[in-house]
């Protein structure tokens, strides 16, 4: 009989003494894995995160409390998780997992890799280097209610491209006060701000750093000591936004400069952030009034709604926002509140002025009245206790994994509500790697749609080889017998090359690209088929990945399908101009095919094998949302950190 340590036999819990494994992401699910990782018996364990804490991580990322913001998450998760067993052997890295120095050669070392991300991008790229190092991935996301876990296996289980498609949808909640990554998270960020800054009081959330806070330093070791004399809170007098803002009776102009300038300039100050990524340039209020023309702030022809506003344009919506909203806050009286409504037109003025005025310190293109409210009206919440059940089956995952049995490992959803079996846990055999992966196959080859007269090489790059086929730092080499390089990852070699159409390379119909990314040890060829005949705002298409149909939207729609690892969990199926980075795998039952008549075809060879114990008439289908093929990409997808939590 095999000797038990606790729950444990004595083989496996020697293994977990000794094996090394990677953390990817110290967010919502990432705490949770942490903590379980710490108390289940791992003792070497290293976690990377590029992002800081946010006030509004606090609800739910309980490694993490107010004296953190500001501070690196992987450090303080760190921290805190060594708290629960001070034996472990935590290593964190305040760095994105997509930097060239996290090799394959890096992820060698694991014995196994556990992914708490929240973007696409970052998802697909541990997918590629574990794929390259040869070791398990376990994948893992959450939306509201509802999550999944599932793992990932060279040669011998489905990758990332294989399991997920991206679609357009609902928006998960990622903070970013810190760190704006897309216009989407910052109209997230923004709604919360106003209902933080109008709505009902809550010191432990405020909207900014507590900058008069010596823990809110950006190195931890600088102020231990003060940390250590002012646990609770000794003699710093604390400001709460809030407030501060009633003490200045909402002054518009001394909001946007705390907004747009102070906090950015603290930002500033975190210089790590910086170094791989674009900073943010501050605003100055007087500065642009004095450098703007009666003009700027004046609306063109067309719809209002659909019109985007110069800079100084915004500036005079966020002040027009501000002086009606604290009017609506007068009338009430004393002690006030009003709750974030996207329908109520002052409190959308405020978050399509603060929102776009955001987007431009951080360098995106600003967006127009119309798509804020759409991506406003899309934002899920995070929930806690999702976070938590899927961080426990990570880790019952990987000991299946420690333990030899990789072969009974499962992809496990978690459902909204129970099945007909009264089951809220919906496991499913795991598939053997797709034929037509792009990824897993050992000869990577696609065909690609496009206009060589009308496609860039910044587009090849950035559109197609970046954001489409998920590579990193792609070096790119024209079959056409002289082995012409058209892009080199080595920064200054070909960027006169950028702004040139595929045509003037000799680049045409039946035209081979061979596209290598050393840091990823990934190849893919690209046949080039050129057509004049794509559709209005399409640049390309992936040949043999042409979207599904959606169905129409139907009236008294109750309930959706159950969907994890992507950001949708509502039944409002209306179209949104916001193509979302995540993706989504959606279980169904009996019982819910009957709460929900509006539910997606499924799409055919698509259906997953239920596990053996669940009941023949439960089938559990994997069906890829509708991506909107005139919905705007967004350019500003950042490597670290959702996209969900």
């Amino acid at each position: 009989m095999a000797q038990l340590v606790g729950s444990l036999r004595k083989e496996l819990v020697d293994s977990l003494a000794t094996c090394k494994v990677l953390v990817v992401g110290a967010g919502g699910i990432g705490c949770e894995l942490l903590k379980n990782l710490v108390l289940t018996g791992f003792k070497n364990i290293e976690v990377i995160d590029l992002d800081t804490i946010d006030v509004s991580n606090l609800n739910r990322q309980f490694l993490f409390q107010k004296k953190h913001v500001g501070l690196s998450k992987a450090q303080v998760a760190k921290e805190s998780a060594l708290q629960f067993c001070p034996a472990a052997n935590i290593t964190a890295y305040h760095d994105s997992v997509m930097n060239p120095d996290y090799n394959v050669e890096f992820f060698r070392k694991f014995v196994l890799v556990m992914n708490a991300l929240d973007n696409r991008a970052a998802r697909n790229h541990v997918n590629r280097m574990c794929l390259a190092a040869d070791i398990p991935l376990i994948e893992s996301g959450t939306a509201g209610y509802l999550g999944q876990v599932t793992v990932i296996k060279k040669k011998l289980l489905q990758c990332y491209p294989c399991l997920w498609r991206p679609f357009a949808g609902q928006i998960a909640p990622q903070t970013l006060t810190n760190s704006s990554k897309s216009p989407k998270n910052i109209v997230f960020s923004v709604s919360y701000h106003c209902s933080q800054l109008f709505g009902e009081e809550d010191a432990d959330q405020d909207v900014s750093p507590d900058m008069a806070d010596p823990e809110a330093a950006w190195n931890p070791k600088d102020s231990a000591a003060e940390s250590m004399a002012s646990e609770k809170d000794g003699d710093i007098k604390r400001v709460n936004t809030k407030d501060w803002a009633r003490s200045i009776r909402y002054e518009p102009v001394k909001l946007f400069n705390k907004f747009f300038k102070d906090d950015i300039m603290y930002l500033l100050t975190m210089d790590k952030l910086w170094k791989k990524r674009k900073a943010p340039v501050p605003l100055d209020w007087h500065h642009l009034e004095n450098t703007s023309s009666p003009q700027d702030g004046s609306l063109g022809a067309g719809l209002k709604d659909q019109q985007v506003l110069s800079i100084w344009g915004q500036c005079q919506l966020f002040q027009h926002s501000v002086e009606n909203l604290y009017s609506q806050l007068q009338e009430k009286g004393e002690g006030a509140e009003l709750a974030w409504d996207k329908d109520d037109p002052p409190a959308m003025d405020f978050v399509t002025a603060a929102a776009n005025l955001r987007m431009h310190i951080f360098s995106m293109n600003m967006k127009s009245r119309f798509d804020v409210k759409s991506m406003a009206g899309n934002i899920i919440p995070a929930i806690a206790t999702t976070n938590a059940i899927i961080a426990g089956l990570i880790v019952l995952e990987s000991l299946k994994i420690l333990s030899g049995q990789i072969e009974s490992c499962r992809t496990i959803f978690l459902n909204k509500c129970p099945n007909v079996r009264k089951k809220l846990l919906v496991p499913c055999v795991l598939d053997s790697p797709s034929a037509n992966c792009y990824v897993c196959v050992s000869k990577p080859e696609v065909t690609v749609k496009l206009n060589v007269h009308k496609t860039t090489v910044l587009s090849l790059q950035d559109k197609i080889l970046k954001e489409r086929f998920g590579m990193v730092a792609p070096d790119v080499q024209i079959e056409d017998g002289k082995g012409t390089i058209l892009i080199s990852s080595e920064e200054g070699e070909t960027e006169a090359n950028n702004n040139k159409w595929l045509s003037d390379f000799g680049i045409r119909n039946g035209s081979r690209l061979q596209a290598d990314d050393f840091l990823q040890d990934y190849t893919l060829l690209v046949n080039v088929l050129h057509t004049e005949e794509l559709e209005r705002d399409v640049e390309f298409e992936v040949i043999g990945e042409a979207p599904d149909k959606a169905p129409p939207p139907q009236a008294n729609q109750e309930e959706v399908n159950n969907i994890a690892n992507g950001n949708k969990a509502s039944s409002n199926q209306q179209s949104t101009s916001a193509k979302e980075e995540d993706d989504v795998m959606i279980v169904d039952s009996d019982a819910e095919e009957q709460a929900s008549s509006s539910s997606a075809a499924t799409a055919a060879g698509a259906t997953k094998r239920k596990h053996a114990d669940a009941d023949a008439s439960e089938t559990s289908a994997k069906r890829p949302r509708t991506q909107a093929s005139a919905a705007p990409t967004d350019a500003n997808d950042d490597d670290d950190v959702i996209e969900l939590d």
